[in-house]
């Protein structure tokens, strides 16, 4: 006699009348069962009805929560340009070589790599407030040991608190995905990914154009250090107040998740979650093994650029320090259009595949494009370049992060971007050695198209068919979004304050 449970033989579920969808859904997961099944049984349980769905609710707060987010990811995002730009000064006032200033942005890119996997642990188990002040407190510290640091004899110390707001980068630039999915509806995800990269272009933003503003290139060593101290005291001051609202106001998810998919998360028990099982179930997704590295030849490309600029304006343009923070500056300022454009427009199609590799082609012509341009001695035409370039390049980054997290879904969200970042940073770091060389023994132009080949491979890697299938392998299959929009048409969407 049937005692009405399931029961799990074989890794299958005998079906019986008596059997709800859910308990079905609950006994495959627990039976570590593969991510389409899971998926495909999620996606069940919200066509069947009111039975199988949970409330959601829609917090107005949800926009101050990543508002703030993108606050302290511009103050921390600000200082990884903030040496470099000014390239020449550094180097004088320190007494050292350009190599070793350009690694005070390097450092960024450095520190990422053996620390991601730990950070995204922590953010799996931890969540998103641990995280958010673990962030804002290294940050701070950062700040204030190098405004100690304010003397030609103490470069070790500036390379101190260049580390320390380097390690806090870690606990931020995976955050934006995983903010979008715990607090916004299925129709915003994109739209509020978009946001918290705002907020790092934002700060790559003002990191160009501030400090040749702050640190003018003059004479005297005593009026140098000046300049700098108050570039360094603002700073501190900044980061002094965005950790003091973290502390008080940021929250760690709505009461009630936004969406049927985050319902359908936070319905998984922990004990059920393995962060080790999570990183091979990527590792072994094909789609976004591609994905990891054309989006780190991508944004590579772009950190190779952005630490090189001051370099490459100063050979052609000389004494024009001012313009190429400017020129930096519209660079990300049209990145940051591209950014929201593509998030409200993938909002609306969800047409993943297709927008990234169009934005990918444009970026690759967009890089051709100032490659040939640089050394005409217009610098009006250097600005309009560099902003049709800055437009598609830093345009890509929310797309790759939203298109890594569409591939993966269920997984976590800041386990897939920790991954696309991590890829990023390794390539930033080799492409801005390897240009930084190209340049000095054969020119800006020889290391510009160094980056143009990189990124025509990945344009072809990002369009590429498989020979068995002749289908792309990098689909689209918007696994997140077929179940977030069930909220709209089973739950009880709300919005509240």
């Amino acid at each position: 006699m049937s005692s009405g449970k399931p029961s799990l033989v074989d890794g299958e579920i005998n079906d019986n009348e008596n059997v709800s969808d859910m308990e079905k859904n609950k006994m495959m997961l627990s039976a570590g069962d593969s991510e389409e099944v899971r998926l495909e049984n999620n996606i069940q349980l919200n066509r069947n009805g009111d039975d199988t769905t949970k409330t959601t609710k829609l917090y107005k707060r949800r926009w101050f929560i990543v508002l703030l987010f993108s606050s302290y990811s511009l103050c921390n995002s600000f200082q990884w340009i903030q040496y470099g730009i000014i390239n020449n000064i550094f180097m004088r006032f320190y007494g050292v070589g350009s190599f070793t200033i350009d690694w005070m942005s390097m450092i960024y890119m450095l520190t990422y790599i053996p620390f991601i996997f730990p950070v995204t642990w922590l953010l799996d188990k931890k969540g998103l407030r641990i995280i958010a002040l673990v962030a804002t407190a290294m940050n701070c510290a950062g700040t204030w040991i190098k405004v100690t640091s304010v003397r030609p004899d103490l470069f070790a110390v500036t390379m101190l608190g260049q580390f320390c707001c380097s390690l806090a980068q870690v606990f931020i630039l995976g955050m934006p995905s995983k903010i979008a999915s715990v607090w916004f509806g299925s129709e915003e995800v994109s739209t509020a990914c978009s946001i918290g990269v705002f907020g790092n272009q934002l700060g790559i933003a003002i990191g160009f154009l501030v400090p040749p503003i702050l640190v003018p290139n003059v004479e005297d060593m005593d009026q140098l250090a000046y300049h700098i101290s108050i570039m360094f005291y603002i700073t501190a001051g900044v980061a002094t107040l965005l950790f003091l609202l973290v502390v008080i106001v940021f929250q760690e998810r709505p009461e009630l998740p936004p969406t049927q998919a985050q319902a359908t998360a936070r319905c998984i028990p922990p004990e059920q979650y393995s962060y080790t099982a999570s990183i091979l179930r990527l590792l072994r997704n094909k789609p976004f093994l591609l994905l990891i590295l054309t989006y780190g030849l991508n944004v590579g490309c772009f950190y190779a650029v952005g630490t090189l600029l001051n370099r490459m304006i100063i050979e052609h343009y000389p004494g024009e320090e001012l313009n190429a923070g400017r020129i930096g500056l519209t660079i990300v300022i049209a990145g940051m259009v591209g950014s929201l454009i593509c998030g409200i427009w993938l909002d609306r199609t969800k047409t993943y595949k297709q927008t990234t590799l169009a934005v990918y082609l444009m970026s690759f012509v967009g890089m051709l494009v100032y490659a040939f341009t640089l050394s005409l001695g217009h610098l009006w035409v250097v600005f309009l370049t560099a902003g049709a370039l800055g437009f598609f390049m830093t345009g890509y980054l929310p797309l790759g992060f939203e298109f890594g997290v569409e591939l993966t879904y269920p997984e976590c969200e800041g386990t897939s971007s920790g991954l696309l970042n991590c890829s990023a940073q390794v390539f930033g770091i080799i492409f801005t050695i390897c240009q930084g060389k190209i340049i000095d023994n054969y020119g800006t132009l020889a290391g510009n198209i160094f980056l143009c080949v990189f990124l025509f491979i990945g344009s072809v890697l990002t369009g590429t068919a498989d020979p068995l299938t002749f289908l792309p392998v990098i689909r689209s299959p918007v696994r997140r979004c077929t179940i977030g929009p069930a909220s709209s048409g089973f739950g009880l969407g709300i919005l509240s304050l």
